[in-house]
C-alpha cells in the first residue's frame, strides 16, 4: 500500500508516533490515534489500511529522524573516527533528552511485535544500519577487525540508550562513550578482541 501524505495522513502518523512511544503499541488503539489526530477511524484506515502499517510507518519515520540528525553530527564531526564515535554518543543523548526517554523505539517495538509483523523489517533494518555505522567508525580507525570492533560499539551505544529508558544509571551515554572510545583506540591500534 502506498500512502499519500495528506495533511490527514500526518496528523495520523504524528498522533500515533507520540502515543506508540509514550504508551507501547498495544495499549494504544485505533480510537485514541483518530482521536488525538482530529480525524475518524475510517480517515485512520483509508490512509494506512492497518494499525500495522501504521506502527510500520511510524517506525520508519522516527528512524529517518534519528539518522537525519546524526547525519548532521556526523558530518560536523568531520573524518576523524574518534569525532565521528563522539558525534553518534553526543547525539543519541542529546536525542533522548529532546525525544524523550523511554529508550530505543525500535527495541521497545520489537519487545511487542512478532517476526511476521510489518514493523519488523524496519526494526530490522534500523539495527543492520547502527551496526554498519559502528563497523565504518571501526574501519576507518584501521581496526584490525572491524567487524568485531564495530559490533562491541554498537552494544556499547545500544547499551547506553537501553539504560536511559530506564533510568538505571546518570548519565549513561558518557559512560558507555568513555568505554568506547577506550575500545576504539586500543582497536585501532591492536585489533578488538
Amino acid at each position: 500500500m502506498t500512502i499519500e501524505w495528506t495533511p490527514k495522513a500526518r496528523a495520523v502518523l504524528d498522533a500515533a508516533s507520540e502515543l506508540f512511544y509514550a504508551h507501547g503499541i498495544h495499549a494504544v488503539g485505533v480510537d485514541a490515534i483518530a482521536e488525538r489526530a482530529g480525524v475518524t477511524k475510517k480517515t485512520l484506515y483509508d490512509r494506512f489500511g492497518s494499525k500495522d502499517r501504521l506502527v510500520a510507518e511510524y517506525l520508519g519515520a522516527r528512524d529517518a529522524r534519528w539518522r537525519e540528525r546524526l547525519d548532521a553530527r556526523l558530518a560536523e564531526a568531520g573524518d576523524d573516527p574518534s569525532d565521528g564515535l563522539r558525534a553518534v554518543f553526543d547525539a543519541a543523548a542529546t536525542w533522548a533528552e529532546a525525544e524523550g526517554t523511554r529508550g530505543c523505539a525500535m527495541v521497545n517495538a520489537h519487545a511487542e511485535i512478532a517476526e511476521d509483523h510489518l514493523a519488523h523489517e524496519p526494526t530490522a533494518r534500523q539495527k543492520a544500519w547502527t551496526r554498519e555505522l559502528f563497523v565504518g567508525l571501526a574501519t576507518d580507525a584501521g581496526a584490525a577487525d572491524p567487524e568485531a570492533l564495530g559490533e562491541q560499539l554498537m552494544l556499547l551505544h545500544e547499551g547506553a540508550v537501553v539504560t536511559a529508558g530506564l533510568h538505571a544509571m546518570g548519565d549513561p551515554f558518557a559512560r558507555a562513550l568513555a568505554a568506547a572510545e577506550t575500545l576504539l583506540a586500543a582497536g585501532g591500534r591492536d585489533g578488538a578482541r
